[in-house]
């Protein structure tokens, strides 16, 4: 195949000061508004200079290798990528998560622009490092760049919708508040009300997972007169095919069971949930509450592992990436 049927995907996030403005009109009234609360502007606009800094020297360094087209963050979810396109991420860990789910095998490379101010765990190159960032980018065209495989999970409705999750998957209501719903694993069923169920991934188990389970240990713990335990969570790989489930807050009553509220799922297996919710019913993945699929009775889901994974490009000098924290 020829390069020039092939392309770069920039996948771009708005800043800070970008965001700040637009929710503002204009950039006078943004630099007032922030004055106003006692905030920085200049370090908005430093970490604006150097974001749109990193994606200009890119852009000019990719193209001369294939054709360059960038996308922002919020068209992922309508946007279709070629088979053969190699993604690259700009900005901070979650936008690599966030574009993995939306992906089915392309390479996918996340540029830290800022090592000053984000940690990277998904990033494997700084964005000063252009020459290295056009080899590795070169290499994933002609797919010999190493890379780790990311599992992913994924929920499947009766109507065909699906929605993948990085790190987890949420299913609850819009609001946080009480969700109904019966809960089946295996042969065992239930009927719920809580604050609704988060089914995580094994690049997630160090995220939201492991606050839910750190609060519910350290309550235990404090109960029973002992000790809070330092952060606890279910340490999986990358590339694990299993998913973690955990209820959040169950509630017990004569309508209502508290037993399935924490289990694995492993290959070939599922959870299902079915929706009591009259309305505000919702599943969303990885924080993107925008791209949603509403989830109100008599709606049914199953969630297990996604046939297809992720994969993120990583420097050839270190092919594994560090362990997360």
């Amino acid at each position: 195949m020829q390069r020039l049927e092939r392309k770069f995907v920039i996948v771009t996030r708005r800043t800070r000061l970008a965001d700040v403005i637009a929710r503002n009109s204009t950039r006078s009234l943004a630099k007032f508004r922030v004055a106003q609360a006692g905030g920085d502007w200049s370090d908005l606009e430093q970490e604006s200079g150097s974001y749109e800094n990193s994606l200009e020297l890119l852009r000019a360094k990719l193209a001369p290798l294939a054709r360059v087209v960038t996308l922002e963050r919020s068209y992922l979810p309508t946007h279709v990528f070629g088979p053969d396109d190699v993604l690259v991420c700009v900005g901070q860990d979650g936008l690599v998560a966030n574009t993995l789910k939306y992906t089915t095998g392309q390479y996918v490379l996340g540029v830290n622009p800022d090592p000053a101010r984000f940690d990277g765990v998904l990033l494997g190159w700084a964005g000063s490092q252009l020459e290295k960032i056009a080899a590795a980018a070169e290499a994933a065209l002609d797919n010999r760049l190493p890379a780790r495989r990311v599992a992913m999970a994924e929920a499947r409705l009766a109507d065909h919708q699906t929605l993948r999750g990085v790190n987890d998957l949420f299913i609850g209501v819009r609001d946080h508040s009480s969700a109904r719903y019966r809960i089946a694993a295996g042969s065992t069923r239930e009927r719920h009300s809580s604050s609704g169920v988060i089914v995580t991934t094994g690049l997630g188990s160090t995220g939201w997972l492991k606050s839910v389970l750190t609060t519910s240990c350290s309550v235990s713990a404090r109960l029973a007169g002992q000790d809070a335990p330092a952060g606890r969570t279910v340490k999986l790989g990358w590339d694990s095919r299993e998913l973690v489930f955990s209820v959040r807050e169950a509630f017990p009553s004569k309508w209502t069971q508290t037993g399935l509220v924490f289990g694995r799922i492993r290959a070939e297996e599922t959870l299902t949930i079915e929706s009591e919710n009259p309305e505000n019913g919702v599943i969303f993945s990885d924080g993107m509450q925008r791209d949603a699929i509403e989830f109100n009775a008599p709606m049914r889901v199953e969630i297990g592992l996604a046939s297809t994974t992720g994969r993120i490009g990583w420097p050839t000098e270190t092919s594994t990436p560090p362990p997360l924290p």
